[in-house]
């Protein structure tokens, strides 16, 4: 937990924050851990810190170790806790709110009610959670420019859904954008950007790093969440790339307008991921009305 921990944050002081300890005994079980294994796993003389190809090497191999360990433990706890029969996801912030409800009564609908249990999560955090074994089945955007670090040897996922990335920003009194895509380097675009841990941050900043013509954006606020993103843009304070899904509503009343043509939108795929091993009895039967959905035979 210590290793994938830093893995994700590259940061020394934030993991040891995260793993509750300090950064000497964070640091001192890093290096108990390479002495281990007769190799150094990261390369410390980079800002911020990566993975030597040692560590690239030990990544999977932590990863499922740590994943069977803890479903190990859950399968242990429901023999005694009979946790069988509820259907366990975890999901972003963003789809917990918007798609997860709305998806979930239409499965029912055709079927019947699920005990089910949402964890409402940032990305990384929904990704650890399905390598643990915390949850069956993980909710997230998907671009194919996100590395989700879930091996497909052991991981398998369906798409449940499309969405598509909008910049929007406040219209001003006339319907008109108050901010306005690809701004000029006299007047740059007031950007609210989301932080590295949001899976949709990182198609739009792929998308702003390969783009043909420059675009000139002046980042002035960062956070993990979209519906903050959403309040702030709301609020005239910028520009932000928020999910169809989350705001279709107010596209529809003027609330908040598009701040550039087609051309700037992203679209997103809403995939459903699970461990290929086999999944309490219930579980499987979610994911085989999903694949009768799939194939029409629903």
């Amino acid at each position: 937990e210590d290793f994938l921990g830093l893995v994700d944050t590259r940061n020394f002081s934030r993991s040891a924050e995260a793993r509750y300890t300090t950064q000497p005994a964070f640091s001192r079980r890093i290096k108990s851990l390479e002495e281990w294994i007769g190799a150094s796993l990261f390369d410390r003389t980079a800002q911020p810190i990566r993975l030597t190809p040692s560590g690239e090497r030990f990544r999977p191999v932590a990863e499922d170790v740590l994943r069977r360990l803890y479903q190990g433990r859950d399968e242990a706890k429901q023999v005694s806790e009979n946790l069988a029969n509820t259907v366990r996801f975890s999901a972003t912030h963003s789809l917990s709110l918007t798609f997860f409800p709305t998806w979930l009564r239409g499965i029912e609908a055709r079927s019947h009610t699920f005990n089910t249990r949402l964890d409402s999560n940032q990305f990384a955090d929904c990704v650890q959670s399905l390598l643990k074994g915390d949850c069956h089945f993980m909710l997230s955007h998907y671009h194919p420019t996100i590395d989700l670090h879930l091996p497909p040897t052991h991981f398998t996922s369906k798409v449940v859904g499309r969405d598509t990335l909008i910049p929007v920003t406040l219209p001003d009194t006339t319907g008109q954008p108050i901010d306005r895509l690809p701004g000029t380097a006299e007047d740059p675009v007031h950007y609210l950007a989301y932080s590295e841990t949001s899976a949709i941050g990182r198609a739009v900043e792929h998308m702003l790093t390969h783009l043909d013509a420059p675009v000139y954006l002046n980042r002035v606020f960062v956070s993990h969440l979209a519906a903050v993103l959403k309040n702030m843009s709301s609020s005239g304070r910028g520009l932000a790339w928020l999910p169809e899904s989350s705001i279709h509503e107010d596209l529809v009343t003027g609330g908040l307008v598009a701040a550039g043509d087609e051309t700037w939108f992203i679209p997103v795929e809403i995939r459903l991921f699970r461990p290929r091993e086999p999944l309490p009895a219930t579980a499987e039967e979610f994911w085989e009305l999903l694949e009768a959905e799939e194939s029409g035979t629903w």
